[in-house]
């Protein structure tokens, strides 16, 4: 979706205000504009431009953001003014960003911008999903509750973060570490027995011809292979970078034995749990699916998620294409369906998140004991085969001189 930059006057205070919002038109975003009581004055769409010898500017941790929103909502709880908890948190944080950031914040809400709208100018610390729960808080007087559900979901969040990195990370690494040690024993080991074999002049079966051969090829082109390797990884980075690239590694990954499963039931975790967040803090169905999708973490689960916003707009239910997509297990679209003819949809994902949160943690578990043994077993093979070949001529040779 395009980003448009804004410029309008809050209707309460009348000041004015500017900052960015995603929306399918200029009209979406006058209509956001409206129902947050501003009049919009200029919308235009941001050009984006890509500077690839610049760098991002860097964003707040997560981690970091939960414990603000715990902090603030404490303060706020014990009754002290809002202007005067931002100030103390800024003056208290240590992150050099994050406490410029909210010195920012501190000073718009001063000024009399509400809180929600000075967040915004900060799209890099508070995301959509965050400034809009914001803004539902301010609108209902329960900014504190707001500021407490947020610090659960971050928590919640990390910790389906922790374990996608885990699903992700783990199997990679083991595999890099698999290759190292296969590539110094061909590079360093293998030519000292091919000395000690053509000193002896001793007959070479066909296995460790192949591993001699192997091992020729990767001492000769050891610069190359690695950086086959290094390039390879850029590759597959540049592609990942690209709208059908990213389609196409993010399916292939859903799809993968055991390890899709548990992307799969971390995406559909984060879902559940990120919509029920918006949807119990009083953001609309539809702006909540824009912002769910957003954050979903694979473009496959994201375009489900922007074909269910499309058919609620068209007066459809939410479980129906939710089936068709084939994301989403029967149970999920089933609980949602209850959810939505009774009338319990916020409370029923949340039961859904807490149950996918407990699947994900038994996913990656299994998915850890699955492959310490078939790591061990590739290494055992692959090495026990390595070496076996290499004995196989000095056995010739024994056998020979025993027989002499």
């Amino acid at each position: 979706m395009p980003v448009f930059e804004y410029k309008g006057r809050n209707n309460r205070t009348q000041a004015v205000v500017s900052g960015e919002l995603t929306a399918n038109d200029p009209a979406g975003v006058t209509a956001q504009l409206r129902k947050e009581g501003i009049t919009p004055v200029s919308v235009r769409e941001k050009k984006m431009t890509v500077n690839v010898m610049k760098r991002a500017p860097k964003g707040v941790p997560l981690k970091e953001v939960a414990l603000f929103s715990r902090q603030l909502a404490i303060m706020l709880d014990a009754g002290l003014p809002l202007v005067q908890g931002l100030r103390i948190l800024a003056d208290m944080t240590p992150n050099k960003i994050f406490k410029s950031t909210l010195t920012d914040v501190y000073t718009d809400v001063e000024q009399g911008s509400s809180l929600s709208e000075a967040m915004r100018k900060h799209p890099r610390t508070f995301d959509n999903l965050y400034t809009n729960m914001i803004a539902a808080g301010e609108a209902g007087g329960i900014l504190d509750t707001i500021l407490k559900r947020l610090t659960a979901y971050a928590e919640k969040i990390l910790k389906l973060r922790g374990a996608l990195i885990s699903a992700s990370i783990y199997p990679t690494s083991i595999l890099l570490v698999a290759v190292a040690v296969i590539l110094v024993i061909l590079v360093y080991a293998i030519p000292i027995f091919k000395s000690l074999f053509e000193g002896l002049g001793a007959a070479l079966p066909l296995p460790t011809q192949i591993v001699i051969a192997i091992s020729n090829f990767a001492t000769s082109y050891f610069p190359f292979i690695i950086a086959g390797f290094f390039l390879a990884g850029m590759g597959v980075r540049s592609y990942y970078a690209t709208d059908n690239g990213r389609r196409v590694i993010d399916r292939l990954l859903l799809n993968i034995p055991v390890m899709g499963n548990a992307l799969r039931k971390i995406a559909i975790a984060r879902f559940a749990r990120t919509l029920a967040t918006l949807f119990t803090s009083g953001v609309s169905i539809i702006e909540g699916l824009d912002i769910t999708a957003k954050t979903a973490g694979n473009v496959i689960v994201q375009e489900a998620i922007f074909t269910i916003r499309k058919a609620i707009e068209e007066g459809k239910t939410m479980a129906e294409p939710m089936r068709a997509s084939g994301i989403f297990p029967s149970m999920v679209t089933q609980m949602v369906s209850i959810g939505e003819q009774t009338g319990e949809l916020d409370t029923l994902l949340s039961k859904l998140a807490d149950y996918y949160e407990e699947e994900v943690d038994a996913a990656v578990e299994n998915l850890m004991k699955m492959l310490e043994p078939v790591m061990m077993i590739f290494l055992g093979i692959t090495i026990g085969g390595i070496v076996i070949s290499m004995y196989m001529p000095i056995f010739s040779l024994i056998a020979k001189l025993a027989g002499g």
